[in-house]
């Protein structure tokens, strides 16, 4: 198989519901792409049959790659490791929830020819009222925290050149502020309108009860990392043997 230029990481926690629907859409997506592409699917721990599901499209689909991990351990964890396990320039994250459309992934990943990330921003967003009320106070409090413009921290929809990943430190929850995060490392960054659908099947693993406090605490230890980050400019390097 031709290596790919592009990879699709999709994580995975108990969506043996939503992975038979999304399969064709996704196969599609990647057909419009006109890249080498893979698709590497983090099974987070799931006890649902997931990992199965994920088996038949290997069978069908050489592109399509299983990571699983031991147990649960969060989507921060499961991004980091299809970071690690990616072989693509171009990392595209998405949920496997149904409520994006894939075939929103081939203007992401065009976006990236221009800049070094193309987030995606959730316009209009197809969630029960109590989460959009939540998010909306969330975002407020970001800003206010952090001062930056993001319209949509929490949209895990993105394609970002490969480099990028080096600025998402390897704690929890640090998904929730990729944008930020790729910000203040001085990558040039766009955000788009992506599409966004009612969610068919299952339940959110994320509600406001679960990850209000945490959220705020993550917060908190962003704001610390950019106040101690260290920047220094380079203004000459007259080269040398090799320190090492």
């Amino acid at each position: 198989m031709t290596a790919p230029q592009v990879s699709v990481i999709l994580p995975v926690y108990n969506e043996a519901e939503s992975l038979p629907l999304l399969w064709p859409e996704l196969e599609a997506a990647l057909g419009a792409l006109g890249r080498p592409a893979e698709v590497l699917v983090v099974d987070d721990g799931s006890t649902d049959g997931s990992a199965e599901l994920v088996r038949e499209w290997q069978r069908k689909d050489p592109r399509v790659r299983l990571v699983r991990l031991g147990a649960n351990c969060g989507l921060t964890a499961a991004l980091l490791a299809g970071f690690e396990s990616a072989r693509g320039s171009i990392i595209v994250t998405m949920d496997s929830d149904l409520q994006y459309d894939p075939a929103d992934l081939v203007n992401l990943v065009a976006l990236v020819d221009r800049h070094d990330a193309a987030l995606g921003w959730r316009a209009r967003r197809q969630d029960p009222w109590l989460k959009r009320i939540s998010s909306r106070i969330a975002n407020r409090v970001r800003t206010a925290v952090l001062g930056d413009d993001v319209r949509d921290s929490a949209c895990t929809f993105r394609a970002m050149r490969r480099r990028c990943t080096s600025a998402i430190p390897p704690f929890q929850g640090m998904h929730r502020f990729v944008p930020t995060l790729l910000k203040q490392a001085g990558f040039r960054v766009v955000e788009v309108e992506v599409r966004h659908r009612p969610r068919q099947h299952g339940e959110s693993k994320y509600g406001v009860r679960n990850r209000a406090l945490r959220a705020f605490v993550d917060l908190l230890a962003v704001r610390w990392m950019r106040s101690r980050r260290v920047s220094y400019r380079i203004v000459e390097d007259t080269g040398g043997d090799d320190p090492r």
